[in-house]
């Protein structure tokens, strides 16, 4: 009686969720290490293009969003371009290149110490803060619907289990 539940659980389970075999296009069977490597590359490139589809109506990067996060997080202290650098999730990011652009959308204020021209801080700006508050309304919406799938429970594992592979 249970096999035939876990039977019709696993043919449930193919039926309603495409697998990454299916997905990639692949008939040959990947090792599971394997399988769940590419399963997160592919998960990471899906979830990557959900959120600049929802970010490019505000005319944002990913990336900039993530400056805007950082420097609210600061509750009204400025950062330097080094401390944002180590909070960014993409490490990759050139974060001057970003700070500038918030600059020209005038999200972000940036003050050059005189004694010293290499000291910068960055503060986001009043608008900034409307801003991020607007955008963060949309982000959080796409992030239940993404997750809506999932049981509290499961979301828990599933990120201690990311934060277990990481470490």
């Amino acid at each position: 009686m249970i096999s035939n539940i876990h039977l019709y659980v696993q043919i449930l389970f193919k039926q309603v969720y495409m697998s990454i075999e299916n997905i990639i296009q692949t008939n040959k069977e990947l090792p599971l290490s394997k399988k769940t490597i590419i399963n997160i590359m592919y998960t990471e490139k899906w979830l990557h293009e959900h959120i600049n589809s929802a970010l490019k109506v505000y005319d944002i990067s990913i990336q900039q969003f993530n400056v805007l996060r950082i420097l609210k997080g600061q509750e009204g202290c400025p950062a330097n371009l080094s401390t944002i650098q180590q909070r960014m999730i993409s490490k990759m990011s050139n974060t001057t290149r970003l700070v500038d652009k918030l600059i020209k959308k005038k999200l972000v204020h940036r003050i050059t110490c005189p004694s010293n021209r290499r000291k910068v801080e960055i503060t986001i700006t009043s608008l900034g803060t409307s801003f991020i508050d607007e955008v963060s309304i949309a982000i959080t919406a796409l992030e239940n619907k993404i997750t809506n799938t999932l049981s509290e429970n499961e979301l828990v594992v599933l990120d201690q289990l990311l934060n277990k592979l990481r470490n």
